[in-house]
Formats: structure tokens, C-alpha cells, sequence
């Protein structure tokens, strides 16, 4: 039926796109085998080829499109005589993912990156020059965000991804063309810091987050990297009350670390001892004093995504007295050397494969792990999938999972609140959170 209205002798004329605006998009229909067929558009604000100086349309599509996809460099087509442009894929029916447009007025960005084989490296290096100009897609109906490039992106979810009903409040508010956004409110329960590290010898956010004051004495506490992100671009707030209302997670204490800049996040999330030394020695005691909590390792929390789900686990098998869950999302575990963990296609020796993040595997006490990978992210995916058997045969307890996704928080998002679920699955929510929404 979509193919269909782009061939309409109207395609791209005020009526037309009044229409495209009520449908939203992008469409999505039912395809052969587990896929479905995918049309994205955009609106041409210069208007057609004659008027306007626009090239290309680069489409940045999280583990298809961009450095991560086979595919190579995507651009939109133009429809001839009109300011449409459009580009159809196949996306497998359970798949999620985040994406934006580039409109550029040279289109010779990837002209050196097309001949076979591909420097990922390169391809990287050149999305990253172009992300400036990135733009969210107007015409989807769910709320766009920056990521963590800090660029705009859109959400896509597929019929069959697996569900994420506690983000459906973030996302009902869809995009107001010609104007940001106002950022959501904050809730009750929630307090910002500043942390002055003399360890580190820097000054950071923390945010505090409690989700019920029943029993403090009793709720567990989970320690949540790059904080700047699950506060400002991505509010984890109001799924977080959803699930603790509902039943899903007990009343918890919930503290958020300010990553500072991508160079810091650089030293410190990459198996820094430092930085976990300064958040046992110096940030919990204080964290006890506004927010009290359960100290016990058993079900306290330490959740990251990429090189955060690194430092994750890093923490864990070096202080499991302290910190005896793990929470790893898309775990750069190829660090220190991403060439030789490419290069592995045996697990061979531990601490070979998996740098200094390996050296404590056996260590202490057994660890509870949730590890979570897309099965988009190559390089990740391999050495998660290292990870988690060595994990294993070392006695640790490890769910493990891969999404139909790319390295992108809109799958993080999601796993991110299955993991504390599972996590926590052995204490009992409290009778009253059962109180349906």
C-alpha cells in the first residue's frame, strides 16, 4: 500500500505529504520470512532537484547502515521533480533500533570507503565527520533524543522486538517541528550532588534516585555508568517508578555517575582501579548518609553499556565484596587491543583474549551477570560470546543474552530494566507494589 502513494501522480505535492504527516512514518509492512519491509521518507526543505543544493541524504541506521552494517554508506533517493526523497530496506521482524538523516550538499563523503575490502575504521572516522549535520526524523511519531555522539536520532521498533512498555510514557511525545522539546519533569525521589573525588582529583554529578522509603534499611542499590545519559537524554526516572509500581523491581536505591567528557570516560571506565577504589572509598559512605541502603554485594548492582559494561564487570571480579552483580551492555571487551581480540577465533589463554578485564576470572566469590550484546555489533558480539562461556566455566552465574539490535541505547534502554529484574529476582516485592497501573 506504501508503494503505492509514492507512485501517486500528487507524490510530494502539500495534500500528499498532509497525508504522509498523518500516517507518520517510517512504514513498516509484513515481508517474507521473519521480515518486514521498511520505507523511510524526508522532506526536501529546499525543495526539487532544481531548487535545491542538497546531494545526498545519508542514512545512519544503528548496526545496518552505519560502520557496525554490511551494507555500506546509504543514501535516500529523490523522487524526480519533487522534495521527496525515500529508501526501502528489510529489517528481521524483531529488530530495534535507533537511526537519523544527513542531508549533505557534497556527495562525495564515502567516494575513497567504496572498494572492497572495508576500512571500518575509515567508515567510522567519516560518519563521525558528518554527524554534525545530523538531523531526527519530523515525521516519527515517537520522541527523538541525542545519543551518546550527541547528535538527534529517532526510534524504530519492529512488531515482534521484544516489548519495552515502562519507556512508553518517554515515548509518546513525538517530535514538534521547528522546536526542541521540553525536557521531562523531575520526579519526586530524585536528588543531584556534586561529588568532589580527592582520589581522582576531579568534580562530578552523581544523581540519587530512590523508588520508596518502606524499608531503606532493606532496598538494594545499583550504580549506574554514564549517568549523564540515563538523567538527561534518556530519563530513566519514570520507567524505573513503573516497574517498582508494578511489581517488576523492589523499592531500590538507584545512584548515577556523571561521566564528565568522553576523555575521562576514556581513562576511567577502561578497568581504571582508581575509580573504583574513589566509588567504594569515598562515594558509598557518603551515599549512605542520604540515601540508606542494603551494603550487601549479593544484590548490589553495577550496570554499563559499552565501555561501561567493561568497567562493569572489571569492578566486579576485582571487588566482589562490594559489588557482586553485574549488568553489561554491549561490553567493550575487546579493550585493550581491538586488533588482536579480531584477531582471536580461539579463546585460548584468559587473560590474552581479554586484556586486564580477564585476570581476575575465578577470583573471590561467584558473581551474578547479566550480559546483553547485539547481535549487529560484530567485533562485540564475538568477544561477548568469549565472555560469557569463560564466565561460566569459571562458576559464575551468567544470563546472556543477544538482541536483534546494534551498539544503541534504544536496545539498552530495554535491557537495561530486564537486567536489574533478573538481578534482583530472588527478593520479593514488597505486597503494595503490586498495585496494578
Amino acid at each position: 500500500m506504501n508503494k503505492e502513494i509514492l507512485a501517486r501522480a500528487d507524490v510530494g505535492g502539500d495534500g500528499w505529504w498532509r497525508e504522509v504527516e498523518r500516517q507518520g512514518a517510517p512504514w513498516v509492512e509484513p515481508g517474507p520470512a521473519g521480515q518486514c519491509g521498511v520505507i523511510f521518507l524526508w522532506r526536501d526543505p529546499e525543495g526539487d532537484e532544481r531548487a535545491s543544493a542538497i546531494r545526498r541524504v545519508w542514512i545512519n541506521i544503528s548496526g545496518v547502515t552505519d560502520h557496525h552494517g554490511n551494507t555500506g554508506p546509504q543514501s535516500l533517493e529523490r523522487i524526480a521533480g519533487t522534495d521527496v526523497w525515500y529508501w526501502q530496506t528489510r529489517l528481521g521482524e524483531s529488530w530495534r533500533g535507533s537511526y537519523c538523516f544527513i542531508p549533505c550538499r557534497d556527495d562525495g563523503a564515502f567516494v575513497t570507503l567504496t572498494m572492497a575490502p572495508v576500512d571500518r575504521a575509515a567508515l567510522r572516522n567519516a560518519w563521525r565527520g558528518l554527524f554534525a549535520g545530523a538531523v531526527a526524523d519530523r515525521l516519527n511519531p515517537l520522541r527523538a533524543w541525542t545519543n551518546g555522539r550527541g547528535h538527534p536520532v529517532s526510534a524504530l521498533h519492529m512488531p515482534r522486538a521484544p516489548a519495552q512498555a515502562a519507556w512508553r510514557e518517554f515515548d509518546k511525545i513525538g517530535p514538534v517541528a521547528g522546536r526542541t522539546l521540553p525536557p521531562l519533569p523531575a520526579p519526586a525521589g530524585l536528588e543531584r550532588h556534586r561529588w568532589l573525588s580527592e582520589r581522582l582529583g576531579n568534580t562530578r554529578d552523581i544523581w540519587i534516585f530512590t523508588t520508596g522509603r518502606r524499608r531503606e534499611a532493606e532496598r538494594p542499590l545499583a550504580i549506574l555508568l554514564d549517568g549523564q545519559f540515563w538523567s538527561r537524554q534518556m530519563p530513566v526516572w519514570s520507567p524505573l517508578l513503573h516497574m517498582t509500581r508494578t511489581g517488576g523491581l523492589p523499592e531500590a536505591v538507584y545512584v548515577l555517575i556523571d561521566a564528565i567528557d568522553t576523555r575521562q570516560r576514556g581513562r576511567e571506565l577502561t578497568c581504571n582501579p582508581d575509580f573504583w577504589l574513589a566509588v567504594r572509598e569515598e562515594l558509598l559512605p557518603q551515599l549512605a548518609t542520604w540515601a540508606p541502603y542494603r551494603a550487601d554485594p549479593a544484590t548490589t548492582v553495577v550496570a554499563g553499556q559499552s565501555f561501561g559494561g567493561l568497567s562493569a564487570l572489571y569492578a566486579a571480579l576485582n571487588w566482589p565484596g562490594h559489588f557482586g552483580c553485574v549488568l553489561s551492555q554491549s561490553g567493550s571487551f575487546w579493550w585493550p587491543d581491538r586488533d588482536l581480540a579480531q584477531a582471536e577465533n580461539v579463546p585460548g589463554d584468559a587473560s590474552r583474549l581479554l586484556g586486564q578485564i580477564a585476570q581476575g576470572l575465578g577470583d573471590g566469590q561467584a558473581l551474578k551477570a547479566f550480559i546483553e550484546v547485539g547481535a549487529r555489533e560484530q567485533l562485540i558480539h564475538r568477544v561477548n560470546d568469549r565472555l560469557a562461556d569463560l564466565l561460566r566455566r569459571r562458576g559464575h552465574q551468567v544470563d546472556y543474552r543477544v538482541v536483534d539490535g546494534g551498539h544503541d541505547a534504544l536496545c539498552w534502554r530495554g535491557g537495561l530494566l530486564d537486567g536489574l529484574a533478573a538481578l534482583w529476582s530472588g527478593m520479593s516485592p514488597m505486597p503494595w507494589l503490586f498495585t496494578r497501573a
